[in-house]
């Protein structure tokens, strides 16, 4: 991704990233992210290209590369700007404007060229293009407690920590004593109260931040979990 105008903020569950006009960074699959959008004089412009695993595997029948190390760091990586990426930007403007489409056989040639552009400049952005590998079993406690937040079906909860549906569920049983679905609404609601009783948020903006799709569904459980509704319990502040 390449930003043009305005600011993004994201968060991860563990690191919080900011990227700038003229920041050029990869956002890593299998990660979950959550991002907000500012604009600058009330513009907003990116330029998102995706390099998706079937495209990437044949790039590599052409093009081989070694992949050393599997990296699984942050869910960004910011690219260095140099005169190639400069000028493959420029080439892409008349598309980004609207005065030229862009056909999938010419757009598949565009996505090899930037992606030979950024493996001559950083080479060991291979380790994490081609890294094809699936997450691998990691500590459920320690990551549902960063990432209850995000508002993702338990299946997908379930691959990011490298289980199947069935010993996703057997094992959260066994660590936290309760289910899932239990556990989360908890977890989420606790969040909520302390967000509104103690950090002075308002309702309409904390449902959505700790996981929740609707305010008054949220509203319903809330009042439901702690006798009281979010406003109320913002009133009392």
């Amino acid at each position: 991704m390449c930003l043009l105008k305005g600011s993004m903020k994201a968060y991860d569950g563990n690191k919080r990233y900011t990227m700038g006009p003229g920041d050029y960074f990869i956002a890593r699959k299998n990660h979950l992210i959550r991002y907000t959008k500012f604009k600058e004089k009330d513009q907003f412009e990116k330029i998102i290209i995706t390099l998706d695993e079937p495209f990437l595997k044949k790039f590599l029948e052409r093009h081989p590369y070694n992949v050393k190390v599997p990296d699984y760091g942050d869910s960004f990586v910011f690219v260095k700007e140099n005169k190639w990426i400069r000028s493959y930007i420029k080439s892409l403007e008349p598309y980004y404007a609207g005065d030229l489409e862009l056909d999938e056989t010419f757009s598949d040639i565009k996505r090899e060229e930037l992606l030979l552009i950024l493996l001559k400049s950083e080479p060991d952005l291979s380790n994490i293009l081609f890294n094809f590998g699936i997450p691998g079993k990691i500590d459920l406690e320690d990551y549902m407690n960063r990432n209850f937040r995000f508002n993702v079906s338990l299946e997908r909860f379930a691959f990011l920590t490298g289980r199947s549906l069935s010993s996703f569920k057997r094992d959260f049983q066994k660590t936290f004593g309760t289910t899932p679905g239990n556990w989360l609404k908890k977890k989420r609601l606790d969040e909520a109260y302390f967000q509104i009783s103690k950090q002075n948020q308002k309702p309409s903006d904390v449902y959505l931040e700790v996981g929740f799709e609707d305010l008054s569904h949220f509203s319903f459980v809330f009042k439901k979990e702690f006798g009281k509704t979010p406003s109320e319990v913002a009133a009392e502040i």
